[in-house]
């Protein structure tokens, strides 16, 4: 399987928001965030597997993952809390990944750029 772990991890846990609607049964602007988002998690980490060197992608997976997290108190749903923990771990999830993503992928961008 091509790509590094921590971009599939973001995979999933963008899959994982996109469908969230799923089981916390929120409807409206929160679940249309977090399915938007997810989206947005998926395509990202799917450059970053395809293309490992590109550090933009590690980049914006972190302020995705911000801005997961977010989402809750943003949109309004915070006190829902299947919907909010969702936005919560997910978010936490995806901000972890992009720190371990980021010297990696700089890593593979220094290699790849001749000097």
């Amino acid at each position: 399987m091509k790509g590094r772990w921590d971009d599939w991890g973001v995979v999933v846990a963008g899959v994982a928001a996109a469908v969230s609607w799923i089981w916390h049964g929120m409807l409206g602007i929160g679940a249309a965030s977090m399915v938007l988002l997810g989206v947005l998690m998926v395509l990202t980490a799917v450059m970053s597997i395809t293309r490992p060197g590109l550090i933009t992608t590690e980049a914006v997976t972190l302020v995705l993952g911000v801005l997961m997290f977010l989402t809750p108190w943003l949109f309004g749903f915070a006190d829902t809390a299947p919907a909010a923990w969702t936005g919560w771990v997910v978010g936490a999830v995806v901000v972890v990944m992009g720190l371990i993503g980021l010297p990696l992928s700089n890593a593979v961008h220094r290699r790849a750029v001749p000097h």
